[in-house]
Formats: structure tokens, C-alpha cells, sequence
């Protein structure tokens, strides 16, 4: 899977594509991570991508050329066109089934905010589908470009070691009940043990503990989930 991630400050990406599972991905070629600068549309000796809102205000607008420019020519550098996806507050919140659904995607284009956000005019040519990582603001779009790109992952064959590890996962399709606690090593830490019933080798009887824990947990902190998923 290729995500294009069109950004003004790609070198904070550099920890994140050179560590953990990503890393692994990335060297193994099930994902391909490609970071583009927007300042190289940008007109000028100082480059600028960012200009005072009309009708006054606080702060600067992205302005709509060098971002309208660099998405077109991102797109038209592969055969496969990209699904793109604005980061912003304003779009429609990312949940587990829409990471699902965008792990079936072969190539994301995540186009990553700055300042006071993007020129309209952005959107009405461009048509991205606006996402939001939360109820909250960012100082960029490049946050909540690596969330995306770190949830995604892990639904990618290959990219876990053990593939049933997304399928168990709090929010995962079809399991609406936070995950159970977990144990390892030692059996007994500062007087806390592990429960007897994870020491059995009982596995219907794990299985059935696991799924109780779930349920008392999610009603304890989630009880929304616990109601019938609303359809929009």
C-alpha cells in the first residue's frame, strides 16, 4: 500500500518511517511511505504557501495554488490514483471501520494543514473527503497523518506478527467490547497476581473469562458501546 502524505514540514516524519512496525513494513515492500514537500509549488525566492485571510482575522490561510498544484502533480506521478484525504477538524471522524475501509484503498494521498487551515477554494477544486482524528486542534495536519497511516497498517497482511491481533482490538469490526486486561511475567508483582483462570490451560474457560472481562470493562467506561450502532 502507497501513501503519498503531502505535507509543508516533511522532515517530522523522519523518526516516525524509520522505527517500529512501519519500519518493518516499509523495508519488507508492503507499504511504501512517499513525503512531499508543498513549498516546491510554491512561487518566489521565500517560497511562500500561506498569506493573510481576506476580511481580516487572526493568523494565515493556506493558499490555494502551490497546495492545488502539488496534490495534481502527486496524483498524476502514478498510474494508481490516489484516494485523498484532508486532514481537518472539520471532517468526519476516523473510526475503526472507516481505517477498514481505507486499508482497501492501494494508494492515500493524506494532505496535511498548517496555521488557520486551507483556502476553500482548495477543497472546491480538489473534492478531498475530510477527515478529523478528534474533537480537538492540532498545530498540523501531520499528527493525524501518522495515525492514519499507524492504524492502516496494521490491517495490511503481513505487517503484524500475528494477524489475529488487529481482529481482537478494541473497535475492530464486529467487536464493539474494549479488550480484556492483560498478563505476563511474573506471576505475582508487589502482591498482584495473575488471575488463576490465565494459569489453567483452560482455553474455553479463558476464552470465556476474556469475554466476561470485556463486557464488565466496556460497561464500565464505554457503556455506549454496548448500545445498537446508530445507521446515518
Amino acid at each position: 500500500m502507497r501513501f503519498d502524505v503531502l505535507t509543508l514540514f516533511p522532515e517530522i516524519f523522519s523518526g516516525f518511517v524509520s522505527q517500529s512496525l512501519l519500519k518493518l513494513a516499509i523495508q519488507g515492500g508492503l507499504v511504501d511511505v512517499r513525503l512531499h514537500n508543498i513549498r516546491d509549488w510554491a512561487e518566489g525566492k521565500h517560497q511562500h504557501v500561506d498569506d493573510r485571510p481576506f476580511g481580516g482575522g487572526p493568523g494565515m490561510v493556506l493558499m490555494p495554488k502551490p497546495v492545488v498544484e502539488c496534490v495534481e502533480a502527486v496524483q498524476a506521478a502514478a498510474e494508481t490514483p490516489g484516494r485523498l484525504i484532508m486532514l481537518t477538524p472539520q471532517g468526519k471522524r476516523l473510526t475503526q471501520p472507516k481505517v477498514e475501509e481505507l486499508a482497501q484503498q492501494p494508494r492515500l494521498l493524506l494532505l496535511c494543514g498548517r496555521y488557520e487551515g486551507f483556502d476553500e477554494r482548495i477543497k472546491q477544486i480538489l473534492q478531498p473527503e475530510e477527515l478529523s482524528i478528534g474533537d480537538y486542534v492540532l498545530n498540523g495536519g501531520e499528527t493525524a497523518a501518522m495515525v492514519v497511516i499507524d492504524s492502516v497498517i496494521r490491517l495490511i497482511p503481513g505487517v503484524l506478527g500475528d494477524e489475529q491481533s488487529s481482529i481482537d482490538d478494541s473497535f475492530s469490526t464486529g467487536n464493539r467490547l474494549l479488550e480484556h486486561e492483560q498478563y505476563t511475567r511474573p506471576r505475582e508483582f508487589r502482591g498482584l497476581t495473575v488471575p488463576d483462570v490465565l494459569l489453567s490451560g483452560n482455553h474455553s474457560e479463558i476464552a470465556r473469562w476474556r469475554n466476561e472481562q470485556s463486557r464488565k470493562r466496556t460497561q464500565q467506561r464505554r457503556a455506549d458501546l454496548l448500545e445498537p450502532p446508530t445507521t446515518e
